[in-house]
């Protein structure tokens, strides 16, 4: 949905993955900058610890993100952090305070209208991240071999007049829906939140936002800042909404090229 107001009640993002070479961070930058909002929830793999491990990418960039989310807080907007999988060694500080940021392994968190919708990253409820985690680390070094590929096979599309198209996510999505991943976790996370006497459920972690119904539950997922750019906001009315970040991008610039044209032609 692409949208002019950009302030919000509330805010959820996840999958950052700083420290990875593929993060937006220009974007989530631009995004951080633009967007207002009361609470921010950071909704688990905001930093890469995997990746850090290995050797990190971590420009000043990554940096300047860890910063804006101080600032915010700092000038009254509550954040809330909850760690993900690549982020899991800080799920040892739950029920802390780190300036001004709140760490919880989950929260509940009630909307304008009143609406009671869980919140927590989602791994808990990958079956490969719980019980087969070599597994996980595989696939996130063939999710990095897709990600570089992105770059020749985009060069070659732009060259032949084609749009920008992600093998990695592609190859995500397919693979998962053959063994029905997708809908398994989803299922799974409505589940939990029924069980907790939630109405809705806001997530993270398979990197791919969404919003629908099942059965009772009201199912939200942020997407990523690896690749589409997206977070979900709550409107002040208690409304939710997908905020595609690179579509905004794309009008903003699509509107300046329009308005340099017409200044051009007067």
């Amino acid at each position: 949905m692409l949208t002019t107001d950009l302030s919000y009640r509330t805010v959820f993002i996840s999958d950052i993955h700083l420290g990875m070479r593929n993060a937006q961070t220009g974007a989530l930058l631009d995004f951080l900058k633009s967007v207002e909002t009361e609470t921010l929830y950071l909704v688990g793999d905001i930093v890469d610890f995997w990746k850090v491990r290995r050797g990190p990418h971590w420009p000043q960039s990554h940096n300047d993100v860890l910063q804006k989310l101080l600032r915010k807080s700092r000038k009254g907007t509550r954040i809330v952090f909850i760690p993900g999988n690549h982020d899991d060694g800080l799920r040892d500080y739950c029920g802390m305070d780190f300036g001004g940021i709140e760490v919880r392994r989950d929260a509940i968190h009630e909307t304008a209208s009143g609406r009671r919708y869980l919140v927590l990253h989602g791994d808990e409820f990958d079956v490969v991240v719980r019980y087969a985690r070599w597994l996980a680390f595989l696939g996130d070094r063939s999710y990095d071999v897709a990600l570089a590929l992105n770059i020749p096979l985009n060069f070659i599309r732009r060259l032949l007049g084609f749009d920008h198209w992600s093998l990695a996510s592609f190859l995500k999505l397919k693979v998962k829906t053959a063994v029905n991943f997708i809908g398994e976790f989803e299922d799974a996370l409505a589940h939990e939140a029924n069980r907790r006497g939630a109405e809705g459920l806001i997530c993270g972690h398979i990197h791919h936002a969404n919003e629908r119904r099942i059965g009772d539950i009201h199912y939200l997922n942020c997407g990523d800042w690896v690749e589409s750019c997206t977070a979900i906001g709550e409107r002040h009315d208690g409304t939710f909404e997908i905020l595609r970040w690179k579509d905004v991008m794309a009008a903003r610039t699509a509107l300046s090229l329009a308005s340099r044209q017409l200044v051009h032609a007067a």
